[in-house]
């Protein structure tokens, strides 16, 4: 696979995104997973640069935090953070940048975007809600009850945002010739 210094530019500024995002922070009461918009992050490198370079830049935020740089919410890092019990949720980011950047690459409609954002949400819920419960040793629908279900409504919100931003951003930059 060749990477240009374009491709790897971009990627780093989205890795850079996510850490900004991530800081944008609420710690609920009653979940061990804050409200970040790290996940409108995610998808905005999957949908803006694509599956493999919104992977890539994903991979390179989770890997700068698993070394120990504060780029996870409230400026932690650390492979504690990956271990621990949101861990699955952070590991989950790249594949969702990686199954929303597809799509887009894929199709150009909005609504076969969205529905692919919708399935690596799934994914990332899943994926972190199992992991959440191997970990904190509580039942799948436990987990499900604290790490998801509060958060839906407002994963929604962050996925239409990014339908209607991230797809002008992608046409503006393609017409830009920085694709």
């Amino acid at each position: 696979m060749k990477i240009s210094t374009k491709d790897l530019t971009l990627c780093g500024l989205f890795a850079a995104i996510t850490c900004v995002l991530a800081q944008i922070s609420i710690q609920l009461p009653f979940s061990p997973v804050p409200f970040t918009l790290q996940v409108m992050a995610v998808y905005l490198a999957g949908v803006i640069l694509g599956g493999k370079r919104g992977f890539i830049s994903q991979l390179v935020y989770v890997a700068l935090g698993a070394i120990g740089v504060p780029v996870f919410a409230n400026f932690t890092g650390g492979a504690s953070i990956i271990l621990g019990p949101t861990g699955g949720f952070v590991i989950a980011f790249p594949f969702m940048a990686l199954i929303a950047g597809y799509s887009t690459n894929k199709y150009k409609s909005k609504i076969y975007i969205v529905i692919a954002m919708i399935i690596a949400l799934l994914f990332c819920y899943i994926f972190g809600a199992v992991w959440l419960s191997v970990i904190g040793k509580m039942s799948f629908t436990s987990a499900l009850k604290v790490a998801v279900l509060p958060f839906i409504l407002f994963d929604a919100v962050k996925i239409v945002i990014v339908a209607i931003i991230g797809l002008n951003v992608r046409t503006r930059i393609v017409v830009g010739g920085l694709s």
